[in-house]
């Protein structure tokens, strides 16, 4: 494979949870069609470049020697960029031309907070707590507009995070080990909200979630491999949630990074290749759109970590994606390049990929889902990430 390089892309490469009587927020889904979109957020900051390796770079072996093992035999796309070995799912779908990798990304944000850069990053403001709803719920709005019926939007998690919160209709799903709630409790439930116009078609979807994932036999979302299947079945089909949201953390690996990065990215490469598996036919149509709060150190710290860094990698992934490939304008990993002396300088903003993706894969206007989902932002729309 070869790899061609400029200073503006590196193409390197062709509810009622169960057990809970919680009433989450459902409607279905109309205006997408059979297109799918899942947005997994890795909290904590994930290292970028742990995760595909920038080993073409001779500063590289000068930051990061003491992991240089780790990608001796890793899948590699093109010959400057290689794949963590534990994200061997992964490589197989980019090197199948179903995933990329988009480098050196960042949202707007410039601090180091956990909380304030998952805010930013959630939320599409253009500073931390400014904006109160969230990208993915303005994104279901826009997609409600015109539609007969408002489309179905999902968070896999326990709690709807802010990045699905506001006015268009959501629900959420988390398994449960407490004891299934009754069929005549469920009943009379229905019966209480049966004739409310508002709260009854909601119950009823809440119902329908419940059936849907009746038979999932988890307790809790730690089985990333079940946690994807889960996913899967509650998006698969006609009845299925259009939008979905899971998240994963465990990603802060402020020491022995080596180890700790590898297990947290065994459990996205799980999630991700049951999520596929689970879609069968549906994943010809879906796109999985995989990011971060911010990046790590470009340097490992005395105790085999990094620290809270800027820039990282997001993932782009599904049948409907053009992968094999990765976009970065690097920024390159000698001292005089690292942001702030310490960092992975941003040279992609993340809100421009992320709106590019949905916008390609939902067929929307670009310029329309940059100023609803991310406003007041310069940046246009990073094309070409969707197959036409």
């Amino acid at each position: 494979m070869t790899a061609g390089f400029d200073r503006r892309s590196l193409l390197a490469g062709s509810l009622l949870g169960a057990g809970s009587l919680a009433l989450p927020r459902l409607a279905f889904a109309q205006g997408t069609g059979s297109r799918n979109l899942l947005f997994v957020l890795l909290r904590g900051a994930a290292d970028g470049m742990a995760m595909l390796a920038p080993v073409g770079d001779p500063g590289f072996e000068a930051l990061r020697a003491a992991t240089l093992a780790d990608y001796e035999n890793a899948p590699r796309i093109g010959s400057f960029f290689a794949v963590h070995p534990a994200l061997a799912e992964i490589a197989k779908s980019a090197a199948a031309g179903e995933a990329l990798f988009v480098h050196a990304a960042a949202t707007a944000y410039r601090e180091r907070s956990h909380f304030d850069g998952q805010n930013l990053l959630e939320s599409g403001g253009t500073a931390p707590y400014t904006t109160k709803d969230g990208w993915l719920n303005r994104l279901a709005g826009l997609m409600n507009e015109g539609a007969p019926a408002p489309l179905r939007a999902l968070a896999i998690a326990p709690a709807v995070p802010l990045a699905l919160r506001g006015d268009a209709p959501v629900s959420n799903y988390a398994p449960s080990a407490l004891p299934q709630a009754s069929e005549d409790l469920l009943a009379r439930v229905s019966l209480l909200y049966g004739a409310d116009g508002e709260l009854g078609p909601l119950w009823a979807r809440a119902l329908e979630t419940r059936a849907m994932a009746a038979d999932d036999g988890l307790t809790n979302l730690r089985d990333a491999s079940a946690a994807g299947e889960l996913a899967a079945s509650l998006m698969r089909g006609e009845g299925g949630a259009r939008i979905g949201m899971i998240e994963l953390g465990g990603w802060d690996t402020h020491a022995n990074q080596r180890g700790a990065f590898a297990r947290s990215a065994r459990q996205l490469d799980a999630l991700l290749a049951a999520y596929k598996a689970g879609m069968g036919a549906g994943w010809a149509n879906t796109v999985v759109v995989v990011a971060t709060e911010f990046g790590r150190t470009a340097r490992l710290n005395g105790t085999g970590g990094t620290d809270h860094g800027t820039a990282s990698a997001a993932l782009v992934m599904g049948g409907a994606v053009r992968g094999g490939r990765v976009i970065a304008d690097w920024p390159g990993l000698a001292d005089g390049k690292l942001y702030e002396g310490r960092d992975l300088a941003p040279t992609i903003a993340l809100e421009s990929v992320i709106a590019g993706a949905v916008a390609e894969h939902l067929r929307l206007d670009p310029k329309l889902a940059m100023a609803r989902l991310f406003p007041g932002r310069g940046d246009a729309p990073l094309s070409g990430i969707i197959r036409a």
